[in-house]
């Protein structure tokens, strides 16, 4: 007798053992009942029955993804591997467990597919230099299409652009040449400058004589130091000027000359 009565109370505990469910502060439970959706549980303790109820458990923590590596040709015919990483999270537990059967696969093969999508519009030059661009959009396009799953995309980074050697070298010898081409970009201003200095020092000489004077004492003693062996003598500018106007003076009075003998 005592064993038919505790029977039924141990079957009734075992059952009401197996309906309990206890779910963390991160997580939610999607019930159903008889196939059909019922309501989103927790957190907290909650109650399915066996047979009759079923619960599909959803994580609302983000998750981390590794977007694999991909083949991706460029907009100039530039073929590089790249590789992602995308944060996302469930936000509509309903939707995430209805409307997709693994929305973390699911996921995955849409962020493989954008990457593709959107790296090959793109330059190989901007793909190194615009990621901040680069990730927003990959992000904004994810994040659209998995709306309707029930999933907030965050972020997402590129993590790597890889390239062959060959592609590699060119870039090294593309680099170089532009260096070199600022060089001498560089060069040319300073000597566009240089020049612009010596015809205002020219124009300043020309009109102060004492200028030019002071110029000629410089370079001579410039000149003396180089070489210690040679000996200037310098010649006053005053006595240059007076060979000038003696010269200027016979070439005026040569024609009338000429003429008086005829």
């Amino acid at each position: 007798m005592i064993i038919s009565y505790l029977v039924p109370v141990v079957l009734v505990l075992l059952l009401i053992a197996a309906s309990i469910r206890i779910l963390p502060e991160y997580k939610r439970g999607v019930v159903f009942f008889l196939g059909r959706f019922q309501k989103v549980k927790g957190p907290g303790l909650g109650m399915v029955i066996p047979g009759i109820q079923k619960m599909e458990v959803v994580d609302l923590r983000v998750v981390t993804m590794d977007v694999p590596e991909q083949d991706v040709i460029s907009r100039d015919n530039v073929t590089v591997r790249v590789n992602a990483v995308l944060y996302f999270r469930v936000v509509d537990p309903e939707r995430a467990i209805i409307q997709v059967e693994n929305f973390t696969q699911a996921t995955s093969q849409l962020a493989q597919t954008t990457l593709r999508s959107v790296l090959g519009k793109h330059d190989l030059d901007e793909m190194l230099s615009e990621r901040d661009k680069l990730n927003s959009d990959i992000q904004e396009i994810i994040d659209a299409q998995t709306e309707a799953w029930g999933i907030k995309v965050a972020n997402v980074e590129i993590k790597h652009v890889d390239l062959d050697e060959s592609m590699i070298r060119a870039i090294a010898r593309q680099a170089e040449a532009e260096r070199e081409r600022r060089a001498k970009v560089i060069h040319a201003e300073g000597e566009l400058q240089a020049s612009k200095k010596l015809v205002e020092a020219a124009n300043v000489m020309q009109e102060n004589s004492a200028a030019l004077q002071l110029r000629y004492l410089q370079t001579m003693s410039d000149m003396s130091n180089k070489n210690a062996s040679t000996i200037f003598f310098p010649l006053p500018m005053d006595i240059m000027e007076a060979f000038r106007d003696m010269k200027a003076k016979r070439s005026s009075t040569a024609p009338s000359a000429d003429k008086h003998e005829g």
